[in-house]
């Protein structure tokens, strides 16, 4: 089981502040999440293997380095893991974007899937799961079965804010899953609720609260 990666770069932490603030606009925090989710995705494709090519620079020919075969596909959790694509997509471009659509019963806590769509070849892409919040970790658990049902192995979870009620939850039931989080924070409330958190993240990047 691997030890979830805590980014405590300064960066991230001081848009993280901005995050929490309850005065902070959609806007900004918009753009918050999208910057968070750039910065972290650097640290998350930092094992991307690479192959030895050669370039032809204006004064000779280089020997350098390029990605090798490893495909990316992000797959964020709607609606809030929309907020995070942009800002992924600036460092990797050129993968694939897959959808899955979860909601949380408010009797029971749980996930319930409502729309789930993939690149026709995810099961060759290595895999990164979006979701700026991992509270109960219900939602990140059930995306994750439902993306190895496609035959995806190689599986990483991104996260800005996990309570760590999530992350035993999500480590339990995938071992083998590799997960980045930007703030571990204390607890979850009577509501599933991240304490501190920063509220309702899909609320918050929509401006539907």
């Amino acid at each position: 089981m691997a030890t979830p990666m805590i980014m405590d770069h300064p960066l991230i932490q001081h848009k993280i502040s901005l995050l929490r603030d309850k005065n902070t606009g959609s806007k900004e925090f918009r753009e918050l999440v999208s910057e968070i989710a750039m910065l972290m995705c650097y640290e998350a494709t930092r094992d991307l293997p690479l192959k030895e090519v050669e370039i032809e620079t204006p004064i000779a020919v280089a020997k350098t380095k390029i990605i090798a075969g490893s495909k990316l596909a992000f797959v964020p959790i709607l609606r809030a893991g929309l907020g995070m694509v942009d800002g992924v997509l600036k460092m990797v471009p050129a993968a694939k974007v897959g959808h899955i659509g979860l909601y949380r019963d408010p009797d029971t806590k749980q996930a319930v899937e409502y729309y789930a769509k993939f690149p026709v070849d995810i099961e060759r892409r290595e895999v990164i799961v979006l979701d700026p919040m991992l509270a109960t970790g219900a939602s990140a658990i059930d995306a994750i079965n439902q993306i190895k049902q496609r035959g995806v192995t190689n599986i990483k979870f991104m996260c800005i804010i996990a309570a760590p009620e999530g992350l035993e939850a999500l480590q339990k039931a995938h071992p083998d899953v590799s997960i980045y989080c930007a703030s571990k924070d204390q607890s979850l409330n009577e509501h599933a609720y991240i304490v501190p958190g920063l509220g309702d993240a899909g609320d918050r990047i929509f401006g539907t609260k």
